[in-house]
């Protein structure tokens, strides 16, 4: 990874929005600018923050990622706080070069969308305690697409993520059958997605037969398999930091005509979708056209999320396949494109692939096609 060049980036967006600094706190964006791989556990609890200015790389952490930070963010100083991130927050300020140098009145900008209103607060009154000239502003916007172009060695990392979740569920479809239950495949899957080397999942598997698989996100339940219902799969692995996604339905003998017309229909919108990937097209349009084929059929009303999603080091990254996005495509962004169908009194249908944004067209990265539905 190039930790300068994304540095460079930043700190190029800083200087052309006035900022004097910024602070990230997101496990994303502290690995993405710094290869500091600790990860936030609960909502409220951190790993550390960077804070990044023309002049600073610092790295702040408790004692528990001390020695990692410093063994794997070689770019920055470790600060260590003892008392809390926020009582610490102006010492650290305080710290920095920059701050010293621009007569001590300063735009800091911070990442918010990661941190709770509450510790917000907090840095907030520790500043002001501390008699420091401070002005806090919001982060998000400057982040809310800085990873959003992958660089090769990304898009290789996902390839490679992907490949063990596409071997993980062709092992799993060998042990497919009506004895089974959704709690247990989708324990299976991820025994065989970590068993392939992944660090761990992307998110939980979604593993939902018959009715279930009308819920797009449904929570694997203790319901066996039935001949004839569609069973509904959407899973990924993270390997080195970044995520895949994949969704494939399946189907036990022999399925109705509802499946078969659902699964042809989902399946052509994707076609279109993927074929009409390319630079500078709208991620509107895309979602619009697998949007209005699904609505010009039978099943008119039943396709309601978006059609996709960024995928890097988080699941679901910018831009967004969405009526509501109207961000243009570029070469190098990654994106899943999952038209599905659902219908609450009988099940869904969803299919999903990952696609590389290139300057002919789309490249999908998935390995494994539809060759079969039927186990």
């Amino acid at each position: 990874m190039d930790l300068e060049s994304r540095i460079d980036r930043l700190r190029y967006l800083i200087k052309k929005n006035n900022f004097d600094a910024v602070a990230i706190f997101s496990d994303e964006n502290r690995r993405y600018l710094s290869g500091f791989t600790a990860q936030d556990g609960n909502y409220d609890e951190s790993a550390g923050f960077l804070v990044i200015t023309e002049k600073d790389l610092v790295l702040a952490t408790d004692s528990r990622y001390k020695l990692q930070a410093q063994n794997e963010a070689k770019l920055y100083s470790t600060y260590c706080y003892e008392k809390g991130l926020s009582s610490e927050f102006p010492d650290i300020i305080n710290s920095l070069n920059y701050y010293n140098l621009i007569n001590k009145n300063i735009t800091l900008a911070i990442e918010t969308s990661r941190i709770t209103f509450e510790l917000y607060n907090k840095i907030k009154l520790k500043i002001e305690e501390a008699g420091l000239n401070v002005n806090l502003i919001s982060a998000n916007e400057i982040l809310k697409e800085f990873r959003i172009i992958k660089e090769p060695e990304e898009v290789n990392a996902i390839r490679a993520s992907l490949k063990i979740a596409e071997d993980a569920f062709l092992k799993l479809k060998t042990y497919i059958n009506t004895e089974l239950t959704e709690k247990e495949a989708a324990w299976l899957l991820e025994k065989f997605i970590r068993e392939s080397g992944a660090d761990s999942l992307s998110f939980p598997v979604i593993a939902a037969s018959g009715t279930n698989s009308a819920l797009p996100h449904a929570i694997p339940e203790n319901r066996r398999f039935r001949k004839g219902e569609p069973l509904l799969f959407d899973f990924g692995a993270k390997l080195n930091g970044y995520c895949s996604d994949i969704s494939r339905t399946i189907v036990i003998g022999e399925p109705d005509n509802t499946f078969k017309e659902a699964y042809e229909t989902v399946l052509h919108a994707q076609n279109m979708a993927i074929k009409a990937v390319r630079p500078k097209i709208k991620c509107s349009e895309i979602d619009k056209i697998a949007r209005d084929y699904i609505d010009n059929s039978k099943f008119k009303g039943k396709f309601g999320h978006a059609l996709g999603h960024g995928v890097g080091i988080a699941i679901h990254e910018a831009p967004k396949l969405s009526r509501l996005d109207d961000t243009e495509l570029t070469v190098g962004m990654v994106v899943t494109v999952e038209p599905g169908i659902y219908i609450p009194e009988w099940g869904g249908i969803r299919l999903e692939n990952m696609v590389l944004v290139t300057e002919n067209g789309a490249e999908v990265l998935n390995t494994i096609g539809y060759d079969g539905y039927i186990v």
